[in-house]
């Protein structure tokens, strides 16, 4: 791998100046348009009127179900209890 960059390396130094500045600024310009685009897409979405954000309170998935919530919020305990407890 380091044989491969340093081969690329000597490549590139090989190139004369101009054509090395020319190289770079075609990479700058396009990784500009690139960063452009981002922001113009994410600036387009984001304006969008259809993209609203609903707050609501998290509701307890297990509170849901049918049944008494006490024994819910107390059934660890119960199952201690019965494996203490259980008869032989």
């Amino acid at each position: 791998m380091d044989r491969y960059f340093d081969k690329l390396d000597e490549r590139w130094q090989a190139l004369p100046v101009r054509k090395q500045h020319q190289y770079t600024l075609y990479f700058f310009v396009g990784y500009l348009l690139l960063t452009a685009g981002v922001i113009f897409k994410v600036w387009y979405d984001t304006s969008k009127s259809g993209n609203d954000m609903i707050i609501e309170h998290i509701e307890n998935p297990v509170l849901k179900k049918n049944g008494s919530p006490a024994r819910l919020q107390d059934s660890v305990s119960t199952i201690l209890k019965n494996q203490i407890y259980e008869r032989k």
